[in-house]
């Protein structure tokens, strides 16, 4: 729980729950800043299967809420005269986790008569860094890098997105996980990769960098993952299964192999090369002289110092937000929704929606 300054209206209460972290959060419209906000992660509750678990998710977000909302509330003196809208999570995301934030932020609303508005989730790590002190002004280069996407794109403003690249396969956040894996790292392996990588030669390896030099702005890791299992093998002494043959469970290196950290971290340089050296393209292509970073990977401390100096060399500078802001969030939620608050309505019908495309967003001025 963070208290961060006395309440003042109008308030937006936004409430995250896409995935595996339940997020609340009160943000002021009037100054711009977060007032309170509360998190639960559920990492302990997916790491025994290696993943998230969907139904699991669903049902920690029913468990923890209403309390995180009742923790925000109490703690700044809530009234709910001060209250203009409630923000929630409307996509994407997994179904039934949407559902649980939707159902809790439509009955609130409705308890309250205060209007709801649907976030997009991508949108709120979007344009989290303008939570940032300094923050970025319009138009700038965002590179928007989790587990789910990796996306360049332009940003003229709220809801004027142009896309300039995008992943044709894996994701960045993905191909993290996918190498933690494979290096017999726990879940959520992409920060456990990072720490180990402080240790290893990011040169030991020649992990490739698919489409670097492809003339776009498109990025692909997919092969990153078969060049890290077939590195893996090696180390292993493992074959490949004969065609025909039943495969067997994918090798992974043992706590104690001396190649371990050298490994890891030749791959977060094969990921961390990729990204920046794309991201500078798109500086160069749209001549902006701001980028911001947004979504989990963006908390990776080797790719902040890597775009920051890249970026340096053209003139430009980078914009993060703040670390806390990098994962799911309230805030991120609560804030894109004092952005929207003309688009806010009192209708308390439950509709989420697991796939959606930045690309059907609109800026508030065109509604």
């Amino acid at each position: 729980m963070t208290n961060l300054s006395t309440p003042s209206p109008p308030l937006v209460l936004g409430i995250e729950s896409s995935c595996d972290e339940t997020g609340v959060a009160l943000f002021d419209a009037g100054t711009g800043k977060v007032v309170a906000e509360a998190l639960h992660s559920q990492i302990a509750r997916h790491a025994p299967y290696g993943g998230v678990v969907p139904e699991l998710a669903s049902r920690d977000h029913i468990t923890y809420g209403l309390r995180l909302v009742d923790d925000v509330l109490r703690t700044t003196g809530f009234s709910s005269g001060l209250l203009k809208a409630v923000a929630y999570t409307q996509g994407p995301g997994l179904a039934g986790a949407l559902l649980v934030g939707a159902q809790l932020a439509a009955s609130l609303a409705y308890a309250w008569g205060k209007p709801l508005i649907g976030v997009h989730h991508m949108e709120g790590h979007l344009l989290s860094p303008l939570l940032a002190d300094p923050a970025p002004t319009f138009p700038f280069v965002a590179l928007l890098v989790s587990g789910g996407h990796t996306q360049l794109m332009r940003v003229d403003g709220v809801g004027r997105y142009d896309m300039l690249g995008d992943t044709i396969d894996d994701a960045a956040g993905e191909a993290f996980d996918k190498s933690a894996k494979l290096l017999g790292l726990a879940y959520p392996g992409g920060p456990l990769l990072a720490k180990l990588a402080e240790g290893g030669d990011p040169k030991a390896f020649a992990i490739p960098r698919p489409l670097l030099h492809s003339g776009d702005l498109n990025f692909s890791f997919a092969g990153l993952k078969t060049a890290v299992a077939n590195e893996v093998r090696r180390l292993t002494g493992t074959q490949l299964p004969a065609r025909g043959a039943v495969a067997s469970a994918q090798p992974t290196l043992p706590e104690d192999h001396p190649r371990r950290a050298d490994l890891a971290a030749s791959v977060q340089a094969a990921i961390v090369d990729s990204l920046v050296t794309k991201s500078l393209n798109a500086l160069k292509q749209t001549g902006l002289k701001s980028i911001v970073v947004a979504g989990g990977v963006g908390a990776n401390a080797h790719l902040r110092s890597a775009l920051t100096a890249g970026a340096a060399t053209l003139g430009a500078t980078v914009f993060y937000p703040p670390i806390a802001l990098c994962t799911d969030n309230g805030a991120m939620i609560a804030h894109v929704g004092a952005l929207r608050l003309r688009e806010a309505k009192k209708d308390y019908s439950i509709n989420v929606r697991p796939r959606w495309a930045l690309s059907e967003l609109r800026s508030p001025l065109e509604l």
